[in-house]
This record gives structure tokens, C-alpha cells and sequence, in this order.
């Protein structure tokens, strides 16, 4: 049994309270543990996603109990991947914040977003669904302290209103898991998925009604609609840098989506057949038309990029209500697009609010450093709306490919078309207001001089466009990969073997007892 799969947990673990404890009262020592900590992720989940990259399944039992009843990390070609991402976005992240100085405008921010890693890293690697509850936990009280990082009323605000919606998620998750054991007398998701075909379709109901709730709770983490409403003032109103981290903790929703109904409930399961295909797909497809809808009618560049995210999260779910290889292949894809762009837009409205008045889409006149910003935003945004030669052009392609051959096809290639020119309109209105109208303005006399933002900033959200642009150019081995993924997801035997199989071997008394 291996020990590094465990270590994307300890590790964040580990620094936050030494920051908390040793380092509290010095910002820059805090920023080279934390530094250090995320490089240190980088490595480690480097070196899980290349050793899961042949199809290796590996299984880490805490103090050494055997599934069902210990506590296991599994790490397969989707959660490492995962990790591998959320480890390389929190260093681009986090450089941008000590660039911005925005961890110096509160308490405890490196300590929290140490936190908040772990939470996302548990969230990956747990095969089991109460553990999934528990890091779900972690990542909601550490997300909230970064949300109100700096104060502010309005901050505050929109930060009650987020931990409201994700603790009703929490509640209702608490009922499908009481559900689930009552059922199966399991949560262990390997061992769930053995016990759940066995149940008689005359007797499913209280699995369907758990297989319901589970939807829910996911929806709520990926903010689909009709329930979305908590993201739009979270996102807008949470520090840029905590904003940008925030862009993957919907994909925590999308991926837990995918992993419990590919190995827990599958679509080939009799007991809950259609349940999670009946409304998924229409509520995609609302998300992104609200999402895009709402980037067009945004009347603050914050807000617009908060709809953005809704519409991109429309699109990845489209891809996953689908439920085939080529359709989980293509979301994948997306999610690693949608997460990056979603990340590097986040940054550059911060950038932009330190050259203006404020966010709002009207005139103002122009500041130094605008050109560099503008084109900054002119990439992100030409990637966030899909449009080529960039990774979003490529993800809607994969998308609309896999949709082809579906009865649904001209609902969703209408919605994905007509969504993207909604969603380049407007940004395209959004940029015009924000850079190129306002050359024609002439500054004013009293226009305060601001204090332009550092270098450190400038490359962080150069590094997340950088890795957009590599997405792009090595999208054949991206998709081949995870075409591979869906693949093990969709046969998940190996998986259930090695949980399974593994913990009656560590179970059995070894010679000589």
C-alpha cells in the first residue's frame, strides 16, 4: 500500500496549521510555506496522474482497516487528474494573491486556503460517500473564511447567502446517505455498487429516493439550475483570487456526479433507470442559456463573468447527462478548459478594478496599463465564449460530436450555437465599454492615480493563459486521455476488485498469528 496518495490531504493539512501556529504575525513566512506547500502538491500529483495514466488503480486504507468499514483514498485516471488540476490552478492563484496583496487584507488567508485544498484534494480521492460529505464539510467552512476575506458588507452578505444554499445541500445529503445505509448497509462506493445490483426493483424505492437527493446535492455544488441562485453574488462579491480558486470547486459537483453515477448507479441500472438522464439534460440546457443570457444582460464585468460560469457549467453537464464514453470524454475535456478560463477571467476583473472607478459595464475613462489588460481580457474572454482557435472551441466541438447521434441533438446543438453568439455579443459588449469606448473619454481633472498592479499578478494570469493555449495545442493527447478515462469509468470492475478485493487480503490474518 502506497502512502503518496494520501499525502494531498496531510500535506495541506499539515502547512495550515503551521502557518497558523508559527507564522501568524509574518506574511512573508507564510507565503514561502504556502508556496512551498502547492509546488510540493504540484510534484505529488504529478507523479499520481503518471503512475494512474496506464490504468493503475491505487488504494490507500487509513490506519490500515479494510473497506467497507475504514476510511479508503482511491486514485484512478479522473481523480487524479482532478487533483493534478486543482493543484496547478492554487499556485497561479496564489501567486496572484501575494501579487495582489489581496492575502494581506484579511487573517488567515494562506492559512484557509490550505484548508480549502485539502477539502478539494479529500473530495477527489475519497471512495466513500460519507467521507465525500465530510471534505464537502471542510470545503465549505474554509471557503466561506476566504469569502469574507477583507470584509466588507456586501461580502458578507453574499457569504451568509452561500453558506445557507450549501448547508441545505449538506442536509439534504445527510438524508440520501441515511437513505443509502439503510438500504445497502453500506457508503463505501465500491462496495455500494456490488450491493446495489442486488436490490429487487419491486423493493428500490427508498434507493431511488436516495438516488434523487444525491442528484440534488451535486446540482447544488455545480450550480445548475434552478439551483444557482447562491453563485452569481458568491463569485462577484468573493476576492478575485478566491473567486479564481472557486472555479473548481463547481467541478466538485460535476465530478462527483460522474463518479457516483458510473460506479454506484449506472445507467444500465435497473433500480434507478433514467433518474439521473429524466431532468439533468433539460436543466443543462436551461444553465447554459440562463448563463449566457445573463453575460449578456450583466450590467457589472464581475457579474458577467459569474454568469459565465453558470453557462460553462451548462455546457459540461450537457456533455455529462449524456452518459456515454464520448460525451464524459468531452465534459472532461471541458472541465479542465472551463476551470482555467474561468480562473484567468476572475484574475483580470480584479485587474481591471484597480484601473477604474469601479466594475460597472459604462464609460470611464481610460488609465495606464488598460492595453495590456484589454488584451488579456480579449483571450480570455475569446476562450470562455468558445470561440476558436482556442480550447473552448475545441471542448463545444467534442461536445456537439457526442450529442450527434442522440434523439436530443438539434435541442442541444441549437442551444450550444445560439448560447455562443449570445455569450460573444456579450463579451464583446463588455470589452467595447471597458477598453475601447473609453478612449473617447476624456479624463477628468480629479481622477485619482492608482497604483497599477505588480508583476507577480500580471504572470499569474499569463501562466492560466499559457496552459489554455497548451490545452489547445496538445488537444489530441488531452482528449486521448481522457477518452481512456471514460473508459475506465464505464468499466469500473477494476476499481470495485481493487477496493474490495484488496481489503479481504489485508484483512486476512497473516501467517504466524
Amino acid at each position: 500500500m502506497t502512502h503518496w496518495i494520501v499525502l494531498p490531504v496531510i500535506l495541506p493539512a499539515i502547512v495550515a496549521p503551521f502557518i497558523i501556529l508559527a507564522a501568524r504575525y509574518h506574511i512573508g513566512i507564510q507565503r514561502v510555506f504556502s508556496i512551498v506547500g502547492v509546488l510540493a502538491l504540484i510534484g505529488i500529483a504529478a507523479g499520481l496522474a503518471w503512475q494512474a495514466s496506464d490504468g493503475t488503480i491505487t488504494l490507500y486504507q487509513l490506519g490500515d482497516w479494510a473497506a467497507p468499514f475504514g476510511i479508503v483514498l482511491v486514485g484512478d485516471r479522473l481523480s487524479t487528474v482532478m487533483v493534478l488540476l486543482t493543484a496547478v490552478l492554487a499556485l497561479f492563484v496564489l501567486l496572484y494573491a501575494i501579487g495582489s496583496g489581496w492575502d494581506e487584507r484579511g487573517r488567515h488567508f494562506h492559512a484557509l486556503y490550505q484548508f480549502q485544498l485539502m477539502g478539494i484534494m479529500g473530495a477527489f480521492l475519497t471512495g466513500d460517500l460519507f467521507n465525500l460529505f465530510v471534505f464537502f464539510e471542510v470545503l465549505l467552512i474554509a471557503s466561506y473564511g476566504l469569502m469574507i476575506h477583507a470584509g466588507g458588507n456586501e461580502r458578507l452578505r453574499a457569504g451568509v447567502q452561500y453558506v445557507l444554499f450549501n448547508l441545505l445541500g449538506s442536509t439534504l445529503f445527510l438524508f440520501a446517505l441515511g437513505a443509502i445505509y439503510a438500504e445497502a448497509g453500506t457508503l463505501n462506493m465500491a462496495d455500494l455498487a456490488v450491493r446495489v445490483q442486488s436490490i429487487d426493483v419491486g423493493e428500490s424505492v427508498g434507493i431511488r429516493v436516495a438516488a434523487v437527493l444525491l442528484i440534488l446535492v451535486f446540482a447544488i455544488k455545480a450550480a445548475l439550475v434552478p439551483l444557482h441562485f447562491w453563485l452569481p453574488s458568491s463569485y462577484a462579491e468573493a476576492p478575485a483570487p478566491v473567486a479564481a480558486l472557486f472555479a473548481i470547486m463547481t467541478k466538485v459537483g460535476a465530478y462527483a456526479i460522474i463518479r457516483v453515477y458510473t460506479i454506484v448507479f449506472p445507467p444500465d441500472l435497473e433500480v434507478t433507470a433514467g433518474l439521473h438522464t429524466t431532468w439533468l439534460l433539460p436543466a443543462a440546457l436551461v444553465s447554459l442559456a440562463i448563463g449566457m443570457v445573463g453575460v449578456l444582460g450583466a450590467k457589472k464585468l464581475d457579474r458577467l463573468v459569474a454568469f459565465a460560469v453558470i453557462g460553462s457549467m451548462g455546457m459540461v453537464m450537457i456533455a455529462i447527462s449524456l452518459f456515454t464514453p464520448g460525451s464524459i470524454a468531452a465534459a472532461l475535456y471541458y472541465i479542465i478548459h472551463s476551470t482555467l478560463s474561468a480562473a484567468a477571467l476572475f484574475l483580470i476583473v480584479d485587474l481591471v478594478r484597480t484601473s477604474r472607478a469601479h466594475l460597472g459595464l459604462t464609460l470611464e475613462p481610460p488609465v495606464s496599463g488598460t492595453v495590456l489588460i484589454a488584451a488579456l481580457f480579449f483571450l480570455a474572454a475569446i476562450a470562455m465564449a468558445g470561440l476558436p482557435p482556442l480550447s473552448g472551441f475545441v471542448g463545444k466541438l467534442l461536445i456537439m460530436d457526442a450529442a450527434f447521434s442522440t434523439s436530443s441533438m438539434a435541442w442541444i446543438w441549437s442551444v450550444i450555437l445560439i448560447s455562443s453568439l449570445i455569450s460573444v455579443v456579450g463579451f464583446s459588449r463588455a470589452g467595447s465599454i471597458l477598453f475601447w469606448k473609453a478612449q473617447s473619454v476624456e479624463p477628468t481633472d480629479e481622477a485619482e492615480v492608482v497604483a497599477g498592479p505588480g508583476a507577480l499578478s500580471y504572470i499569474a494570469v499569463g501562466g492560466l493563459l499559457v496552459l489554455l493555449t497548451a490545452h489547445t495545442v496538445f488537444a489530441g493527447i488531452g482528449h486521448r486521455y481522457m477518452q481512456a478515462t471514460a473508459a475506465q469509468l464505464f468499466s469500473p470492475e477494476p476499481y470495485i476488485s481493487t477496493v474490495i478485493e484488496t481489503a479481504g487480503k489485508l484483512s486476512e490474518p497473516k501467517e504466524g498469528y
